[in-house]
């Protein structure tokens, strides 16, 4: 008997596993967008918040100490001065 082979629907395991825990605010919005594909979205956050996940997106939400935290900083120091647009 020939078993067929389907893809996996969870995108965190269609994908290098790292993106899940970029250093790169863009990687961490990709693998952001990439969760809301996911059937299992709301668990995965649920979960992680629950064990108080150290860093990394789970559910489509970057998580940083255990809380949910809208995005991530780019390594260094914040400019003083806005730049102009």
């Amino acid at each position: 008997m020939t078993r067929r082979h389907t893809p996996d629907p969870l995108p965190c395991r269609r994908f290098d596993s790292e993106l899940w825990f970029a250093e790169k605010p863009d990687d961490v919005e990709l693998a952001k967008s990439l969760c809301q594909e996911c059937p299992l979205v709301n668990a995965c956050l649920a979960g992680a918040l629950e064990r108080a996940e150290p860093w990394g997106v789970w559910g489509g939400q970057l998580v940083l100490a255990g809380v949910v935290v809208p995005r991530k900083r780019p390594r260094g120091r914040p400019r003083k001065h806005p730049v102009a647009a």
